[in-house]
């Protein structure tokens, strides 16, 4: 089996999760999501708030910046939640 040359990281493919979730493509295929647990899990999470966005509001599509949104607030979330370095 031939590893990827250069994988991408986490940092990168959440970068453009936001452009390919408008995009509403297929990402069974994704190499990075096929060995990234952690890039999976957000995955699943944001399909399920957007179903469940659909279903509150039944033939209304969100903005194309919602995606920007969500992932900024989730990445804020997760900044405000990582444990302090001890300084002693």
């Amino acid at each position: 089996m031939i590893e990827d040359a250069n994988p991408m990281t986490c940092r990168q493919f959440q970068a453009q999760l936001p452009e390919l979730m408008g995009s509403r493509e297929n990402f069974e295929a994704d190499r990075h999501l096929q060995r990234c647990t952690l890039c999976r899990a957000l995955l699943t999470d944001l399909e399920t708030i957007a179903e469940a966005a659909r279903q509150l509001f039944p033939g209304v599509e969100p903005p194309d910046e919602l995606w920007s949104q969500i992932e900024s607030a989730l990445w804020n979330e997760g900044k405000s939640r990582e444990p302090e370095k001890n300084t002693e």
